[in-house]
């Protein structure tokens, strides 16, 4: 997914978000260094932070739109339009990198394609003595190996 695309565009916030959007900019935006905490709860209640609210956000916090889109696209957390599916993530940080996350990242890229899962990465999700890591939707694996993470595919394939 490429967050700087304007795909994000196609997803206009509905006017029951635009509320949600609200109501956490009335509640946080007195907070010093609110805007990250503000972009989390954003996105943990929309699962995304529609681009049509950025000038929303910056005018509440009184800083520049591209002050706040420079923060959601800087984030490997944040992203800009909806999730396909599922969120997988695999940790790319060092620890799994040694254990062999670059290579469960490869395939985990292929077998992702065409599937109903949006695949990000993440750098630490804070398994490193029991790497490589994934996080499913808001469940942890460890030891992923290209099979173990095939099987987690198809078992998510066969909950949905």
């Amino acid at each position: 997914m490429n967050k700087t695309t304007g795909a994000a565009r196609n997803h206009p916030s509905s006017p029951e978000q635009r509320a949600a959007v609200r109501a956490v900019l009335d509640a946080r935006s007195q907070q010093a260094g609110a805007l990250l905490p503000i972009l989390h709860d954003i996105q943990d209640q929309l699962g995304y932070i529609p681009a049509d609210v950025v000038v929303d956000i910056a005018e509440a916090l009184n800083v520049s739109r591209a002050e706040v889109h420079g923060v959601i696209t800087y984030y490997h957390h944040f992203r800009s339009e909806p999730a396909r599916g599922a969120v997988v993530q695999v940790c790319r940080a060092e620890a799994c990198q040694s254990c062999g996350s670059e290579a469960l990242w490869e395939h985990a890229s292929k077998k992702a394609a065409g599937q109903n899962v949006t695949l990000e990465p993440v750098y630490c999700l804070g398994l490193c003595a029991t790497a490589p890591a994934v996080q499913i939707q808001d469940k942890f694996h460890a030891r992923v190996t290209p099979t173990k993470f095939d099987r987690l595919l198809a078992q998510l394939k066969e909950a949905a």
